[in-house]
């Protein structure tokens, strides 16, 4: 059984930083990608960033030049770590691995919230 376990969320003032880390534990059969997603209320889930096997990174426009994904491939761990933190980055934060053989794994969820 897969488990995604997440931790690091919380309560920060604008302008804070925290970070965010996503261990992936059980029978995964390599990890192609690796990442964070997030959900506000009454939005869609969007892409934060995720890191591929190759090395690559994609991070959403908003976040650029603010948050950095680390990611420990010997341990199948992920970091997010998120600066300047802004009230619209509230959300729901979800850990996100996809496998070689595509299979979608994701966390329960950390909730982030950010006070102006």
């Amino acid at each position: 059984q897969v488990q995604l376990v997440e931790s690091g969320g919380g309560l920060v003032q604008a302008g804070g930083s925290l970070t965010l880390s996503c261990a992936a534990s059980g029978s995964i059969p390599g990890i192609r990608s690796m990442g964070w997603y997030r959900q506000a209320p009454g939005k869609q889930r969007e892409l934060v960033a995720i890191t591929s096997s190759g090395g690559s990174t994609n991070y959403a426009d908003s976040v650029k030049g603010r948050f950095t994904l680390s990611r420990d491939n010997a341990k199948n761990t992920v970091h997010l770590q998120m600066n300047t933190l802004k009230p619209e980055d509230t959300a729901v934060y979800y850990c996100r691995t996809i496998s070689f053989s595509n299979t979608d794994y994701w966390g329960q969820g950390t909730q982030v919230t950010v006070s102006s």
